[in-house]
């Protein structure tokens, strides 16, 4: 049960996070399809390439699709004062899906009794490559490459699951919590992980 729902909750938050992001852009409306998509499963393909399965296996998961593809609809039909307040609510979108995601990539790869470094990255992949294609796409810097704290979240859920210490329904809710509010935590107070530059001496 835990798993769909969290393929639920992902779906949705990152279909409209892309959605959003492709209509910032000002992208066609077969743009906003595009990314709204590409940003869903895009972490999930990443994922399904190294650990070992076929990125066909998306393309069993019609639910899914069906589920985005209605969420970009009711986005992009939304009135534009309503999706002026985008930066609002923009990032805790993100924020939901990355945990989801997250999550849902561990779970999967447990699933698959990979050992807990396959578990971490799969997690990783799956909570932060989406949105790593989807800034591409859209021309910015990922934000799990800036020094915004954004992927050690995705970590931590990996960490949590493949030791075991989130394997219930309620301690898989309760980690979906709270790393969702961590992650909300961490970009209204620009928590920041080190950053070295060397511009300077150029």
């Amino acid at each position: 049960m835990s798993w769909e729902v969290f393929t639920v909750i992902g779906t949705i938050a990152f279909a409209i996070s892309g959605a959003i992001v492709a209509m910032e852009e000002e992208y066609d409306i077969l743009g906003v399809y595009f990314l709204g998509l590409v940003t869903t499963f895009g972490g999930g393909a990443i994922r399904n390439l190294l650990i070992g399965l076929p990125v066909s296996a998306l393309w069993n998961q019609s639910m899914s699709f069906t589920i985005a593809i209605l969420t970009i609809t009711a986005v992009f039909l939304f009135p534009n004062n309503l999706l002026k307040h985008w930066k609002r609510w923009g990032n805790f979108f993100d924020a939901i899906g990355l945990s989801a995601f997250a999550i849902q990539g561990a779970l999967y790869a447990v699933k698959m009794n990979h050992p807990i470094s396959a578990i971490i990255f799969a997690a990783l992949l799956t909570g932060s490559g989406g949105g790593i294609v989807r800034d591409l796409l859209a021309r910015r810097k990922p934000l799990v490459f800036k020094e915004e704290i954004y992927a050690v979240w995705a970590i931590l859920c990996g960490v949590f699951v493949g030791l075991g210490f989130a394997s219930s329904s309620l301690e898989l809710y309760t980690l979906f919590i709270v790393i969702t509010v961590l992650r909300v935590i961490s970009y209204t107070y620009k928590w920041k992980l080190p950053i070295k530059s060397i511009r300077h001496y150029e």
